[in-house]
């Protein structure tokens, strides 16, 4: 294990998994438990289009995203906290949108020449210090979110009419989740890829849960599985010649289904 240390792309891979497993420790558990894991997903998949204006412009690609993801975010949080009857539909037109939009923008890109796949299943190992500087700033931003409004966050999750009798102004809260939300899956997509992104949102999270009866304990136990599931699959990634995203998603699903079944046994 000690040679993989000895290649620098291998330790910003690595700095980047620890950084990448907090994010998805705390903006994972505030989605599970908001039920929000459609509205990551079609954020995620319509960063796509982010990704093809900011080649056709010339500007980085994860800035691009970034900004497309939070205006995507924009309009999922103020159309679904006026009426979630819809929520699969606008999400769904959404995520086509951004697909679509960033194919076509690739598509007119003079010269294009950039792997479509790193986007799609994510490019962990050709982490630069740069990316690292990026997900250390967004880290800082979604803990000083969860810090300081931990108990507001808890109050609008389980109860929000409850919540807005204390005082608490929901809807700005709200939005603010669901953009920081944006913030974290673009982040994320760094790692594994926009197709595989929710995995590692979801999966630590629903592990996590069984372990622990407060959010806060879901929050660490998640951090912890991430950066498991992070390490192991960079480990399988460079043993056998694999792609670090898709190896990070397999180990997770992986131990995904060994503490299903073994939930399951144990309760017979």
């Amino acid at each position: 294990m000690m040679d993989i240390l000895s290649f620098d792309f291998m330790q910003n891979a690595l700095w980047a998994s620890l950084l990448v497993s907090i994010i998805c420790g705390v903006i994972g558990t505030l989605t599970v438990i908001n039920r929000m894991v459609f509205i990551a997903g079609g954020i995620a998949h319509g960063s796509y289009g982010g990704v093809g204006l900011a080649l056709y412009f010339g500007i980085a690609p994860m800035l691009g995203a970034s900004l497309f993801s939070l205006f995507l975010g924009a309009i999922i949080a103020y159309i679904t906290h006026q009426n979630n009857a819809r929520l699969d539909a606008l999400i769904g037109v959404l995520w086509a949108f951004g697909m679509a939009l960033g194919i076509i923008m690739t598509d007119l890109t003079p010269g294009y020449n950039v792997d479509l796949m790193s986007y799609l299943f994510g490019a962990i190992l050709s982490v630069t210090p740069e990316d690292l500087y990026s997900m250390g700033t967004v880290l800082v931003l979604v803990l000083a979110f969860a810090i300081i409004f931990y108990k507001q966050l808890l109050a609008m999750s389980f109860d929000a009419q409850f919540a807005k009798l204390r005082g608490i102004n929901v809807t700005l809260l709200y939005f603010a989740l669901v953009l920081i939300i944006a913030l974290g899956v673009v982040i994320i997509i760094r790692a594994v890829g926009l197709i595989l992104v929710i995995a590692l949102l979801t999966i630590p999270p629903y592990i996590a849960e069984k372990f622990t009866n407060s959010v806060g304990g879901m929050m660490v136990v998640s951090s912890l599985l991430s950066a498991l599931f992070c390490t192991l699959g960079l480990y399988l990634s460079y043993r056998f010649n694999l792609s670090g995203g898709a190896s990070i998603i397999l180990v997770a699903t992986t131990l995904f289904f060994l503490q299903l079944l073994y939930s399951r046994l144990t309760k017979d």
